[in-house]
């Protein structure tokens, strides 16, 4: 079990240096996709900045606290959206048929659905969200020790367990259609935007929906309540590992999927 752990892992960090060695190809392409990325998400800290020109806190949470928060949501959704993209791109593998090829190969589907697209221009959001976050960590006043730095690696973890997870339902539902997916931006692309907001000021319905069905709340709302001192129950800093959980339901549509999948030719 051990050595199929490290063949796979070994294969997959080869996909990945594949990748960027095509990237580096064209330098001045990628560097130019890196500042694009970079001043797309700027366009969002500025929403921020001027609301918070006018009011001082949203719900209680500071400017100082709101930008801690989205910059460890902005994390979460980059690297997800950095390693995991080849899910994104799955409609596509499927219309061409070429899903056909991964099912004949002696390895895991999954681990080659991740291998066929890596994002390496996501490191442009990427900056962007590290510089907001120690914005933060050095502006909100929370006073950190071992815990609390593992509460941020926690929410860091199942952040990018979540966005990976609704990926790869999008990757599952392209079994069954290939029209009409894009509701499923709502709730990647759309998370990292209206998540740079405490979920708790949406109401007490989407709280529940972000804890109970896409876990949205527990890598993010209640660690940070930890994190400011607001709450100091363990489960708070444990909580972004419970999103781990949010995989098995995906895995176990994904090998439904798998299992009534019919080739549409080539």
């Amino acid at each position: 079990m051990a050595d199929r752990i490290k063949k796979s892992v070994g294969l997959y960090i080869h996909y990945v240096s594949i990748h960027v060695r095509s990237v580096m190809e064209y330098k001045t392409s990628f560097w130019l996709t890196v500042m694009g990325q970079f001043f797309m998400s700027f366009n969002v800290f500025l929403g921020i900045f001027f609301l918070f020109q006018r009011f001082h806190q949203v719900e209680g949470f500071t400017y100082q606290e709101v930008l801690l928060c989205y910059g460890i949501v902005l994390m979460e959704f980059s690297l997800a959206e950095m390693y995991a993209r080849g899910f994104g791109e799955f409609p596509g593998m499927v219309r061409r048929g070429e899903f056909d090829r991964v099912l004949v190969r002696p390895r895991s589907a999954v681990l080659q659905v991740l291998g066929s697209k890596f994002e390496l221009s996501r490191i442009g959001r990427m900056f962007q969200a590290v510089v907001m976050f120690f914005y933060g960590v050095f502006k909100s006043g929370v006073e950190w020790n071992f815990l609390k730095i593992l509460t941020v690696l926690f929410m860091l973890l199942g952040g990018m367990a979540v966005f990976t997870g609704l990926f790869w339902i999008l990757a599952s539902l392209s079994f069954f259609t290939l029209e009409g997916l894009e509701f499923m931006n709502v709730f990647t692309h759309g998370a990292s935007e209206y998540g740079k907001y405490p979920i708790g000021i949406y109401g007490n319905k989407i709280l529940l929906f972000t804890t109970f069905v896409i876990p949205y709340a527990l890598v993010q709302y209640y660690p940070l309540l930890y994190l400011l001192g607001r709450r100091t129950h363990w489960i708070y800093m444990a909580a972004p590992l419970l999103a781990l959980l949010f995989l098995v339901p995906c895995g176990v549509l994904w090998r439904f999927g798998v299992k009534h999948y019919t080739s549409s030719g080539s």
